[in-house]
């Protein structure tokens, strides 16, 4: 099990209560619309505020950031607010900007902690420094290069460390951008438990109308705070509208989130909860799985039928049988019960394979 050398994130003055928020615009665009949304959010009680000053797309001619000379409006905004500030940071430069720019924390984008050599740029740029950092899962969902970027920058000496979740890139139709996958930071808070994790709705949705399921979810995972984008004029923004929200609305969805206690009585409740939790996500991948099973059953009917090729293929059904039942049992699974699990997809994909002949026919 990796092991981690933290403390506490705190920030002074402000109380050390679940869950933290942080919020801002997806991009400080101009210096009035960054003061602007500070201020709504200042009203509504959030203390941190998070803005994009170097914006990482991935096409070119997109909106990239205002670059550094939008460091001092968050400057402005610490100073006429008394919010703290942050930014993402990727390279050594932004690191070194930030820092002379007055910003009280950090974070490390997805795109960046899918890199070892540019994580590593980021550790050696905050060796030295007393500053909360935050490391967003890798685009792709892998837990071992996340865990990796987080023990790059602890090395650097800073222990006030938490992951951000973000969601996972997928190729594969969904309702949310970035499929959230929440067994993968179940399993990072099992490996690292005192590792604070914040939840990134907005990125994991895409679309504002998810944002509020997507916070009360992470809430009842027991995560440890929200990063959200919220901007005066949503509609109007430069980066990313559709995920972000008004203050106002921001302040509905804290307003109505629930705050379940990880303890019944003596009897703790929070590991059954994520376990619970995990198997509803395993059974909603298992429906996407199912789905796309199917849909390649339709494509193999349609190939069956314009190469006139009969439905039943006697041989290749015992084939897939035995092969389905030696893996179950390499796996440790029960091959009685997978059989009855295969022969009822089986049949289904029979189903599906004669409907898109029929419809053929016609």
């Amino acid at each position: 099990m990796s092991t981690l050398n933290l403390e506490p994130i705190t920030f002074p003055g402000l109380e050390n209560k679940r869950p933290m928020i942080i919020s801002g615009p997806c991009s400080a665009e101009t210096e009035e619309q960054t003061l602007a949304t500070a201020k709504e959010l200042a009203a509504i009680g959030v203390k941190i505020f998070r803005a994009g000053i170097w914006k990482p797309r991935t096409r070119p001619g997109a909106f990239e950031g205002v670059g550094t000379v939008g460091l001092p409006w968050l400057k402005r905004v610490k100073e006429e607010t008394g919010m703290f500030v942050g930014v993402e940071v990727a390279t050594s430069h932004h690191v070194f900007e930030a820092v002379k720019h007055g910003m009280d924390m950090v974070w490390v984008g997805a795109r960046t902690s899918a890199n070892p050599f540019a994580v590593q740029e980021v550790a050696d740029a905050l060796k030295g420094l007393d500053i909360p950092v935050f490391v967003k899962n890798p685009v792709n969902p892998d837990l071992e290069l996340w865990i990796g970027a987080l023990e790059r920058i602890n090395g650097a000496g800073i222990t006030k460390l938490a992951a951000i979740h973000r969601g996972f890139s997928t190729y594969d139709k969904s309702e949310f951008r970035n499929h959230p996958q929440w067994q993968i930071p179940i399993e990072l808070h099992r490996r690292l438990p005192n590792l604070p994790i914040i939840s990134d709705p907005s990125h994991i949705g895409g679309k504002r109308d998810l944002i509020a399921q997507l916070c009360q979810e992470a809430m009842d995972l027991n995560f440890d705070g929200l990063i959200i984008e919220s901007h005066t004029c949503p509609e109007k923004a430069w980066s990313d509208a559709s995920q972000q929200i008004t203050p106002a609305r921001l302040k509905e969805i804290l307003d109505r989130l629930v705050l379940r206690s990880s303890k019944i009585g003596d009897t703790p409740r929070n590991e059954l909860d994520e376990l619970r939790k995990r198997i509803d996500q395993l059974d909603n991948q298992l429906l996407d799985t199912l789905k796309e099973r199917m849909f390649v059953s339709e494509a193999i009917g349609r190939y069956k039928y314009d190469n006139n090729i009969t439905i039943l293929q006697s041989r290749r059904y015992d084939e897939i049988m035995k092969d389905r039942r030696d893996r179950a049992e390499s796996r440790g699974l029960d091959s009685e019960f997978i059989t009855s699990i295969f022969e009822t997809i089986h049949e289904e994909s029979i189903s599906r394979q004669s409907l898109v002949m029929n419809k053929e026919l016609k």
